[in-house]
């Protein structure tokens, strides 16, 4: 702290994808879930968000009496940007009386009209916490089959295509070389990934879970399957492991906007100021602390290995009684 730089009452929040010196500047690193919960945990009355659209949005509507600032607005999530109101209403016609778990990379008005969210590290448990036997979950096909190959409850992707772009390029072909290459590596994906990808992984789990998972398991070699900014904090953690990342093209290029010069000028400025209109907040903030009551997913890995859910051409639903779940319609 310099006094050019007075953070006394702004905290700042990174997520693990961003830049590694943002890392080192920020309060607290985390996944969604990890700094959903930081942001309403703090006391500071400044909150700035080093991450996508959707990361801010999601703490001013749960912190609706401070104030949120976001460095770089322009910064936006390309999953979320996806998934419309109008999708998910037209996914209740479809469905009546099916819950709809919609993932916090979302718009605040998609959240709004959803019934819980969840991240990637609970989304098992908030599926399991409805007790219901059909789902719907948006906006991401991916996490849809992982929830699914994981609860046995029937889970409807909401769009039937819905996918991060980062995540997407990975292929099973992109492990299966460097398998070939690090024959005692092990393998751990984000479950962003494909199902075919999943299905060549020994560990699946958010990226905090992964980050937890390196530093504890007996293996000297680790693939890592997920954004390569988080190998940043995973060699600060975890010295004397050799990481590996699983494709260099996976690197998401809406958190590269982001610089510390950037979230220095946000914490200077206490600007841009992110703003959540009243109404649609509201809705949203109901989605997002019903999924804050649910704990965190155990972390994935093992004997799940190959088992999951097929990708194919179009997705109808993902259930225990119709795997490889991914129809052609």
């Amino acid at each position: 702290m310099t006094p050019t730089d007075p953070r006394e009452d702004v905290f700042v929040l990174a997520h693990n994808y961003v830049r590694r010196e943002i890392q080192d500047y920020a309060d607290v690193v985390g996944d969604s879930l990890e700094l959903a919960r930081a942001a309403v945990e703090s006391e500071r009355p400044y909150l700035v968000v080093a991450g996508v659209d959707f990361m801010a949005e999601t703490a001013a509507i749960l912190n609706p009496d401070r104030t949120v600032v976001h460095p770089e607005p322009l910064a936006q999530c390309a999953m979320a940007s996806r998934l419309t109101v109008a999708e998910i209403e037209s996914a209740r016609a479809r469905y009546p009386g099916v819950p709809v778990v919609t993932y916090v990379n979302s718009s605040a008005a998609v959240k709004a009209v959803s019934d819980i969210c969840c991240t990637s590290g609970n989304a098992v448990r908030v599926v399991e916490s409805l007790e219901a036997p059909r789902v719907i979950v948006a906006p991401d096909r991916n996490l849809a089959a992982y929830v699914a190959a994981r609860t046995g409850v029937e889970v409807i992707p909401v769009p039937a295509l819905g996918c991060c772009p980062t995540h997407q390029a990975l292929s099973p072909g992109d492990l299966e070389e460097l398998i070939c290459l690090h024959p005692k590596a092990e393998v751990m994906v984000h479950p962003e990934t494909s199902p075919a990808v999943q299905a060549e992984a020994d560990f699946i789990g958010s990226t905090s879970a992964m980050i937890r998972r390196v530093q504890e398991t007996d293996a000297t070699t680790v693939i890592v399957g997920t954004d390569i900014s988080i190998l940043y904090r995973m060699r600060k953690l975890a010295p004397n492991k050799i990481l590996v990342p699983a494709s260099h093209l996976m690197s998401c290029a809406d958190m590269r906007m982001i610089t510390l010069d950037l979230v220095r000028e946000a914490v200077r400025t206490r600007a841009p100021v992110v703003r959540v209109d009243p109404q649609v907040a509201a809705g949203a903030r109901r989605a997002l602390e019903r999924m804050l009551a649910v704990g965190r997913d155990e972390m994935s890995s093992g004997p799940l290995r190959r088992d999951l859910p097929q990708a194919g051409p179009g997705p109808a639903t993902v259930g225990a009684g119709d795997r490889p779940g991914y129809l052609a319609k």
